[in-house]
């Protein structure tokens, strides 16, 4: 190929930089295949094949793809350098590593693609010791969470919640549970209504998904077991509720075991689900609704049950605040890539950590499997105008913390009063009112709505979102972010030099960062100011007169 026809190739099959791809001048091998950790090949690769494999393109120039070309490849070949990666990236798999080399026929600049195979089943690849792993187009040092979800990984033939139990019988069953089971089998499963009547409790368990053949799972026990068989799992399996006082002292306490199709009803009832005021600008008349949605006090429960790690043996836990907030917590990691993914893709979860117990928790109307049950929760939580959910990953758990009351009523007012805005906008505000870190293309998309001001690292809900809410507080609180621009900053320090004559660094900072937008680190105000000095001085309208001091040009 020539050098266009090669440059196109890249861009078309390469297109942009992202956890699959990274594109690397590297023109000199020597010091590039292991040299600087964090940026060198051999890091790269690391981070790649953490994630789901994908490709390394070395001699084209990032952001544009531009041909550079490896113009000293020191003792290395395509080839021979396979070994040494291998070599310096323990757990890293030959199968499917590959390195393809192009050379252009009209300048003679040669090209490698570096085709990364995906991490082997709960080996996690090293460079320099260190786990590396990309977060779109960034390289940085594998995350607790990613690394969790690696050594943690599911195979289907490994299902915990598959096990057959073979000294179990369906005597060891609770015959209430199995009412409820077949009570809840029909309404999913409408179809089944005229000939459910019919079957007796074998069929049924097999019908449900519960028993395989009519021998009784790990599954079948912990949905409809009876409490006394609980033995048979090998494990705890145990969901725990506490109610707390606002500072976080124990108020009351139960825990409940086995059969968990009944006590997801006993937990359900000891939550305190009471009635919410909220008055709205402009009337006399309250909003009145329960603080939470009976779908989304039940709905986390059941996702923690059928996510739970039981091989630790560890508690189920609800925990209910008497300020109003519900958190759940369950041992083990969150198998999509990022909730964001589930809630406004609203796709399927590909991986689950209990197959077969999601399986039966669906038959019998427990869980939704199509993304659908956490983006409901969020939709509740929206039409009530409280806080989004939160998701904690860390630590080895999945904890969710449902919110029963408008935590902050002037985010309830913009969400009252544009009423256009989507879940997706709505996720993402929230991320922003409580100061956390949004993604470069969650940034973009509400810059490019005018939802936010301000950089990706301290962003600002914007004047179109402000403007409608006629509310002094917030308006000064934007003008408070916004600042001023750099002219009048700039103007400031004229006006400042022109009157006094002269004036040193330290009077200057005193002078414009407290009127700095207050997003802004120190360090960043401080540099602002370097910023306005700089220009001001290479515009020719100020000068520097010994160390730290400036007068009028």
């Amino acid at each position: 190929m020539k050098e266009q026809e090669l440059h196109m190739f890249l861009k078309n099959n390469f297109p942009q930089e992202n956890e699959k791809c990274e594109w690397k001048e590297f023109k000199n091998l020597k010091h590039c295949v292991s040299g600087s950790a964090g940026d060198d090949i051999i890091s790269y690769v690391s981070a790649i094949a953490n994630m789901k494999g994908g490709h390394l393109v070395i001699g084209a120039k990032d952001k544009t793809l531009n041909i550079i070309g490896i113009q000293d490849f020191h003792n290395y070949t395509s080839q021979n350098i396979k070994l040494k990666i291998v070599t310096d990236c323990p757990n890293l798999s030959t199968e499917n590593f590959e390195i393809y080399e192009y050379k252009t026929s009209d300048t003679n600049k040669i090209v490698w693609v570096l085709q990364i195979p995906k991490h082997q089943y709960r080996l996690p690849i090293y460079a320099h010791k260190k786990c590396w792993q990309r977060i779109e187009d960034s390289l940085v040092e594998i995350t607790q969470a990613r690394l969790e979800a690696i050594l943690t990984e599911i195979r289907i033939n490994e299902d915990w919640s598959a096990l057959v139990i073979n000294d179990a019988s369906i005597d060891d069953l609770d015959e209430r549970a199995i009412v409820k089971a077949r009570i809840e089998f029909v309404k999913r499963n409408p179809k089944y209504k005229e000939e459910e009547p019919a079957w007796d409790t074998a069929k049924f368990l097999d019908k449900a998904k519960l028993t395989i053949k009519g021998k009784i799972t790990r599954t079948a026990l912990i949905l409809t077991g009876k409490e006394e068989a609980e033995h048979y799992l090998g494990s705890t399996v145990k969901i725990r509720w506490n109610l707390k006082t606002i500072k976080n002292e124990d108020k009351d306490f139960e825990v409940f075991s086995i059969p968990f199709i009944l006590s997801v009803d006993e937990v359900y009832s000891k939550i305190r689900n009471l009635k919410y005021r909220y008055l709205r600008d402009g009337t006399l008349f309250p909003d009145e609704f329960l603080r939470y949605d009976p779908f989304s006090i039940r709905e986390p429960l059941n996702n923690a049950i059928a996510h739970q790690d039981y091989s630790k043996g560890a508690y189920i836990s609800v925990v209910e605040f008497e300020d109003d907030h519900l958190v759940y917590s369950n041992i083990g990691s969150f198998l999509p890539k990022s909730i964001e993914d589930v809630v406004l893709q609203d796709t399927p979860q590909e991986t689950y950590r209990n197959p077969f117990l999601v399986a039966a928790m669906k038959n019998l109307d427990m869980i939704e499997t199509q993304g659908g049950g956490i983006r409901k929760i969020f939709n509740f939580q929206r039409q009530r105008f409280f806080p989004m959910p939160d998701f904690d990953f860390s630590d080895g758990k999945i904890k969710i913390t449902i919110t029963g009351k408008i935590l902050n009523e002037d985010f309830a007012r913009i969400l009252i009063n544009n009423n256009k805005l989507s879940l997706e906008d709505t996720l993402l505000l929230d991320k922003v009112q409580k100061k956390q870190t949004v993604s470069n293309d969650a940034f973009k998309f509400l810059k490019k709505a005018k939802y936010v001001e301000g950089k990706k690292s301290s962003p600002y809900l914007s004047f179109k979102v402000v403007e409608p809410l006629n509310n002094d507080k917030l308006k000064a609180e934007y003008i408070n972010n916004r600042s001023f621009d750099d002219a009048h900053f700039k103007e400031m320090v004229i006006e400042y030099l022109r009157k006094f004559g002269e004036g040193k660094r330290s009077e200057i900072d005193n002078l414009i960062i407290p009127k700095l937008s207050a997003t802004l680190t120190a360090q960043q105000k401080k540099t602002k100011v370097t910023n306005f000095l700089t220009a001001l001085r290479l515009d020719a309208r100020i000068t520097p007169i010994g160390y730290g001091k400036w007068k009028l040009f």
